[in-house]
């Protein structure tokens, strides 16, 4: 072997057997390869003089304190207006509870160790493995002794962080890459030096290990497939978890903490897996930590320690081995064929432990002591046991080996084995093996790879820049050279500038949703945080530079500016850096900030003042003093400024309105005229642009002053880049309080601070949610009685069955293939009184068929038939079947009670009184053991009793024929898996007929079940039947046909998954669907179903329990939904504080900005402004409102509708209501705060407070959810909003006056805001006098004779206007208006008496959004035929 290429080694193939069936035989022949190959690259290292390093952990007396309160009450928003709860916050801010999560955990993990965690959800397992893995920035302080070896935790971190890895249980990873890429980039940057890659080059080295670790973990098929995560279809989420496994496998870590890292695998895919761990630990010399829920006995017997974790302390910690004995010795024994791993957790769980006795299965005798009962109890039996006392030996040997002994030495060998990894230019202490330049060159690989990846994304910004492009330059079109078009130049500069900069907004989401991973990564060695933001910054560089090229062509040309190539190319320059410099603001502030909701806000005040203080909307002349500072600090300001005076500075503009003119001035000279522009010159035709910018606006027209500007804006971009990437190397820590068990109802009478107490919660969950939980939850629950479910009346003799159902879907994106087949002719019935597992490996179709048995797959095509008692389905079979999903979708911050009631209600018919209703709901409470939780808000809940409320609310719809359940134990411990699974049992034995999917149960949990329905991949019915005793039926049915013997002590689920060919890697040679078809028992199943519809057709037909759609009629609906609205927004004090604090802070600052503005021409148009500027506050809040829409919509798609609680008319009715009052009311407190502060009168205030404070909030609401109703999600209904309304702010009338928009004057008619803003500018400004001040003031000479008000007097009488020196013979200043209502009319089109029109129009448009809600929803949610359909049927 000494000979062999290990290029050749690695790319070789597993060796496939031959044999009848051995997926097992084969998991071994690819665990004998990766050890052979292993073994080849250690017998190369030492060849090469490379010894390869290992790295072990001791911890003597390790506490880890966290940050939380005592008890947790559901925050309203009435609490933030209580003073006494205002003094609780500061106090509690100031002096934080600190609260122990772990307490004196002693032991020691030897390199070529794999050590075992076990415990319960909350015990504190998550936290043990992050502090081993050295991840411990999280929480409030960690005490005790730890060693690497010879090294310090610090150490560690500053220089082998990425040789020790947590591996958390959550598989986030960039969605846009595929798995490839995913894993390859991981061993591109852990990879080692040349030495250490055996002659191998990087690329080689990287593809190789890849490739291995693909096939290791059956992935090779999906290679080239995008992870995917929520949003983007990709790979499923035992393949994901998959992923993670290879990532940080790829990064050759020497000590790994995996968080759970087997769920969501099958059992052959997670013995696969931990048989790598065990090989790579063996060979490589690792030191592996694992935390496992449900773990089987296989998989047991491979860890050499376990620790076993109570509620924070450490009740056992030694020989894996051991452990079970322990226990028994200890005074508890194990239930019948209970694997080791689930004893040891039951033995944590007072409700889940056995106790021995004299007449126990395992008898203890009368002079033991004794059991320990709480975990202090535990932990000091085990201080005092000889295991223990074994361990103390084991960490001073340990100590005396690495730390006392030589610890020089051994830092020596092992700080030169890692730099010999380092590649060249890398600093030798960095934790980072490659050099900041090869990261910087991985990393922008990396995103060009996710931008490739997210093409469509990249292709729809382009667009949208060239979309916009169009648009504006199409409002602008052949801009005139005349002084009527100087405003508009501005207002295209104006804007051209803020969509480049508006643009770059929308990536905070985005970058918040990349964080986790960048810093994850950061942890494990790839790379520092900054070089990511770096690389991403150089990639959007050309791209950015590209699409800002094609954006300015586009409105160059439409528009006509300056046609100099010299001119467009500042143009050009100034969009690209000003649209740079605002990317490093909000990806400033985005890194600054901890949570998106903070940066958001941040992010919309700063776009906000920038824009405002730009000098287009407040000219400099007219900033308030006490905010003239912002323009100073604002490369909005410097980028106007440059355009302006580039565009300006050469324009020679023709005077469109020469004073005076008309009838009686037809011979007059034009040395007896002037413009009217500002900047004019008394007998000159046209108006030189430097003069009316310098006069304007105070520009100093000059080339210099252009390319100093340009200066500052580059330093600008380089200081908020630089920013940028400093707040994201620093900001990589953040300690947070997560939600445990909250509750709605606080006890009467005053609380009291306590002090620190065992918890039962942990951090369990990582860093990247920001989740530190250390709640204290009751454990003791009531438990259900017999006697309680006799009383829910569950029993049902209907029988529902199923024959030959088919199921195909269309298939798009995929080369010669259409369609898929999801299920093939599965056949089959669920008796009353029975449970029913319908089981097999990931993707046999398991949810797919209850999904359509029970009428919820709305896409495909379903073949084959349904019966109840061998007849057609009732109508209302939705309404007689309860459904429990596994994603236990609730409405988060409803109590547990209030949700039950809910169901109750809307979902038994009127004919039961509410009191009888109530009552029922209350049955369900106690019954499923949630009466502690009553007061708790569901989303607040752990996994289990989220769980336990998902099925109690179907219950409380009292469901008759039958009840679905999907994967009721999926991500519970196998405690709770069991309270849950032996509820369902109960239930059951009451007479209700259950079919529920299950992922890997124990031998345990299998002999819950009655009848088993097993399904393999492609949908094929492998088994249906009994499962028999002891599960003897189902296998004797196996090894019958060819399988190989169980074992007396082996899971018959796993056994049968394996013999089948589940998992990763597996296959059987037999095909047990042809075995199945073939079988007598196959043939029994159809005599069954022949006997079961014969029968039932000799009844009476099941009877429909509503003769209409729904339970209780609408308005009832309606009633309850806005109810619970109401209470939903009540308790989110964050959405509706969000939403006044942007209310009261935007009334503050515009109001403030044009404070006390004057009549004056410009003053006016500052009135104007601040009303178009109060318009667009509209954006945000649309934005908010349409989150609670969509959430709201999703809870009632995945669990209401299919339930037919209630119709969907009435949702939107609750929804639209619902909204209203919050939004009026922060419209009222804005109106409050701006309308005097602008300086408008008293005596307008009521049309404008009817116009802004009602109106207006009906108008916003509407259209927010009319958009939101046809948005698959809050992000596209974000993008698509934000894009109607650019068409709504340029068509208004004010950024483009209506004379000069040409085509698009049907565009001004059309938008609403045009009404809007007529309404409320042209009422409050209406038959006022104009006062122009001395800038605005046009000055002329009159014939020689005459005074000024001889000779202007015509003129002023027919077009209006004033002189204020009427008696002068020279050098009249004239005013060109006299009232405000002639300046509006001739520069806006705004006419006071069309106010009554304009509120008229609005109500119509309002109404129009209105319907628009309810037909977007019935269209793209609620329709189900197509168009053709449609038509056919009018037809």
């Amino acid at each position: 072997m000494s000979g062999e290429n290990p290029k050749e080694a690695l790319s070789r193939p597993e060796s496939s057997g031959n044999t009848t069936l051995q997926s097992a035989e084969q998991v071994s022949n690819a665990t004998g390869d990766l050890e052979k190959l292993l073994g080849l690259v250690v017998e190369k290292l030492d060849q090469s003089d490379l010894p390869l390093r290992s790295l072990g952990v001791s911890f003597e007396n390790l506490c880890v304190q966290g940050i939380g309160s005592e008890s947790s009450y559901q925050t309203t928003l009435g609490d933030l207006f209580n003073p006494l709860k205002i003094v609780e916050a500061i106090r509690d801010a100031r002096h934080p509870m600190k609260r122990d999560i772990i307490i004196g955990f002693d032991g020691v993990i030897r390199p070529g160790e794999m050590l075992l965690v076990l415990g319960r959800p909350g015990a504190g397992c998550s936290t043990f493995l992050k502090t081993l893995a050295n991840q411990t920035a999280e929480y409030h302080s960690v005490n005790g002794e730890v060693h690497y070896d010879a090294f310090t935790p610090q150490e560690i971190y500053e220089h082998y962080r990425g040789d020790v890895l947590y591996s958390p249980e959550d598989d986030t990873h960039f969605a846009t890459l595929t798995v490839k890429q995913t894993v390859q980039f991981a061993a591109r940057v852990r990879a080692p030096s040349t030495a250490g890659r055996l002659g191998l080059s990087r690329n080689e080295y990287a593809d190789l290990l890849t490739t291995h670790l693909l096939r290791l973990f059956g992935l090779t098929h999906t290679r080239n497939t995008l992870v995917g995560d929520a949003a983007i279809r990709g790979v499923s989420g035992g393949e994901k978890k998959r992923v993670s496994i290879c990532e940080v496998s790829a990064a050759r870590a020497r000590l790994v903490s995996w968080d759970n890292t087997t769920r969501g695998l099958d059992s052959s895919t997670a013995l696969e897996y931990v048989r790598a761990l065990r090989t790579a630990t063996d060979v490589l010399k690792m030191t592996t930590i694992t935390a496992l829920y449900q773990a089987g006995e296989s998989l047991y017997n491979y860890f050499d320690k376990v620790a076993v974790v109570y509620e924070g302390r450490l009740a056992y910690f030694g020989p894996a081995s051991s452990a079970r004995q322990y226990f028994i010795d200890l005074g508890y024994e194990p239930a019948n064929r209970q694997t080791t791993a689930d004893f040891l957790v039951a033995v944590t769980d007072p409700n889940g432990r056995i106790p021995r006795s004299p007449s126990s299965v395992i008898p203890i005798e009368e002079h033991i002591p004794p059991a320990p009962r709480t975990a202090a109890e535990f932990a000091a039996y085990f201080q005092n046991s000889r295991f223990a006392e074994l361990n103390r030996n084991e960490i001073e040997a340990y100590k005396k080996e690495f730390v006392n002994s030589e610890p020089s030495k051994i830092r020596g060998v092992y700080q030169q084995s890692a730099q010999i990894e380092h590649v060249r230019m890398s600093r030798k202490e960095s934790p980072y093996l490659v050099s900041l330049s090869l990261q910087a060159k991985e990393v922008m690989m990396r995103r060009l790879q996710m931008a490739r990846g997210n093409w469509l994304a990249t292709l729809l910004n382009v667009v949208s820049y060239i979309f916009q492009g169009i648009v504006v330059g199409t409002a602008y079109n052949n801009t005139a050279e005349n002084t009527g078009a100087f405003f508009s130049r501005g207002g295209v500069l104006f804007f051209s500038l803020l969509f480049s900069a508006l643009a770059t907004m929308s990536e905070i989401p985005a970058l918040f949703g990349q964080r986790p991973i960048v810093l994850r990564q950061s942890r494990w060695g790839f790379y520092h945080p900054f070089v990511d933001q770096l690389a991403l910054f150089l990639v959007d560089l050309p791209i950015f530079a590209l699409t800002i090229l094609v954006f300015a062509v586009i409105i160059y040309e439409l528009v006509q500016l300056q046609q100099t190539a010299g001119q467009f190319f500042i143009f050009a320059l100034f969009l690209f850096s000003v649209g740079f410099a605002m990317k490093g603001l909000f990806r400033s502030v985005a890194a600054a900030c901890r949570t998106e909701s903070v940066a958001q806000v941040v992010a919309g005040v700063a776009i906000t003042a920038t824009t405002m203080y730009g000098g287009y909307q407040i000219t400099r002349p007219t900033m308030v003093g006490a905010l003239k500072w912002i323009y100073h600090i604002n490369p909005f300001y410097y980028s106007f400024e440059a355009l302006m005076i580039n565009e300006f500075h050469t324009l020679n503009g023709t005077c469109t309105t020469l004073i005076p003119r008309g009838a009686g001035y037809e011979n007059v000279s034009l040395a007896n005229q002037v413009c009217n522009t500002v900047g004019s010159i008394p007998g000159q035709p046209a108006v030189d642009g430097n003069n009316f910018i310098e006069k304007s606006f105070l520009y100093v027209s000059t080339t210099g002053r252009v390319w100093r500007n340009f200066g500052i804006i580059v330093a600008f971009v380089v200081g908020l880049v630089g920013a940028c990437l400093i707040f994201t190397e620093i900001n990589i820590n953040s300690i947070t309080i997560a939600n445990a068990v909250v509750l709605y109802r606080r006890p009467s009478g005053r609380s009291k601070r306590k002090g620190p107490s065992p918890p039962t919660l942990d951090v369990e969950t990582s860093l990247e949610k920001g989740a530190i939980t250390v709640e204290k939850v009751p454990d003791v629950e009531a438990k259900h009685t017999p006697a309680s479910l006799a009383q829910m009346e569950l029993a049902t003799t209907d029988v529902f069955s199923w024959q030959n159902i088919s199921y195909t879907v269309p298939i798009f994106g995929i080369q010669d293939e259409t369609e898929r087949r999801l299920l093939y002719s599965v056949s089959g019935y669920v008796q009353p009184g029975k449970l029913t597992a319908l089981m097999g490996e990931s993707g046999a179709g398991k949810t797919t068929l209850v999904n359509v048995l029970a009428q919820r797959a709305d896409t495909g095509v379903v073949t084959g038939d349904k019966f109840v008692n061998g007849q057609a389905l009732p109508r209302d079979f939705q309404a007689q079947t309860g459904y429990c999903q596994q994603t236990d979708t609730h409405l988060g911050d409803q109590t547990v009670k209030e949700a039950l009631l809910f169901s109750a209600k809307l979902r038994q018919p009127p004919s039961v009184p509410l009191a009888e209703k109530e009552v029922y709901a209350e049955k369900c409470l106690m019954m499923c053991g949630l009466d502690k939780y009553r007061n708790a808000t569901v989303g607040s809940l752990n996994v289990e009793n989220r769980k336990r409320t998902t099925i109690a609310v179907e219950l409380a719809a009292k469901p008759k024929l039958l009840l679905f359940v999907d994967e009721p134990t999926s991500g519970l411990d196998s405690q709770s898996a069991w309270a849950i699974m032996a509820f369902l049992r109960d239930m059951a034995n009451s007479g209700q007929a259950i079919l529920c999917t299950i992922h890997q149960p124990s031998a345990e949990l299998f002999q819950v079940f009655d009848r088993l329905l097993l399904l393999r991949k492609g949908g094929e019915t492998v088994y249906l039947g009994d499962v028999g005793h002891n599960a003897t039926t189902m296998i004797s049915y196996f090894e019958r046909n060819g399988s190989r013997r169980c074992a007396p002590d082996e899971n018959p689920a796993e056994f049968m998954l394996d013999v089948i060919g589940a998992g990763a890697t597996a296959h059987s040679d037999i095909d047990w669907h042809l075995v199945w078809t073939s079988s007598p028992e196959y043939t029994v199943l159809q005599t069954d179903l022949d006997r079961i519809h014969r029968e039932g057709r000799g009844k009476s037909v099941v009877e429909e329990g509503l003769h209409t759609e729904f339970a209780t009629p609408w308005l009832y609906q309606t009633m309850q939904l806005l109810k619970r609205d109401m209470l939903s927004h009540w308790r989110n004090p964050t959405y509706i504080l969000a939403k006044y604090i942007l209310s009261i802070f935007s009334g503050l600052f515009i109001g403030f900005s044009y404070y006390k503005s004057d009549y004056s021409q410009q003053g006016t148009q500052n009135k104007l402004f601040s009303v178009f500027t109060v318009t667009i506050i509209s954006v945000p809040l649309v934005n908010q409102l349409q989150v609670i829409f969509i959430n709201m919509r999703s809870i009632y798609e995945i669990r209401e509708r299919p339930s037919r609680m209630y119709s969907w008319t009435a949702l939107l009715t609750s929804q639209f209501l619902v909204e209203l009052p919050w939004n009026i009311g922060a419209m009222v407190l804005l109106f409050f705060c701006w309308y005097w502060t602008v300086g408008y009168l008293s005596s307008r205030a009521a049309y404008t407070w009817l116009m802004l404070c009602i109106l207006f909030p009906l108008y916003y609401t509407s259209i927010g959810q009319a958009v939101a109703a046809m948005s698959p999600n809050a992000e596209i209904a974000a993008i698509v909003f934000t894009f109607l309304f650019s068409f709504i702010i340029t068509f208004n009338g004010i950024v483009q006056p209506f004379r000069q928009l040409g085509w698009w004057k049907w565009m001004y008619r059309v938008s609403p805001y045009t009404y809007l803003i007529e309404g409320s500018i042209g009422q409050a400004l209406g038959l006022q006098a104009i006062t122009c001040s001395d800038i605005e003031l046009v000055t002329l000479s009159p014939p020689s004779g005459q005074t000024c008000q001889q000779y202007m007097n015509c003129y002023i009488q027919d077009n209006g206007g004033y002189i204020t020196n009427p008696d002068a013979t020279t050098n009249c200043n004239i005013c060109p208006y006299s009232t405000t209502d002639q300046y509006l009319q001739s520069q806006f089109n705004i006419f006071y008496s069309h106010r009554w029109r304009n509120v008229g129009l609005i109500i119509i448009y309002i109404v129009f959004n209105i319907a628009a809600i309810f037909a977007c929803t019935w269209w793209f949610r609620i329709r189900t035929k197509t168009i053709a359909e449609l038509l056919r049927r009018r037809k």
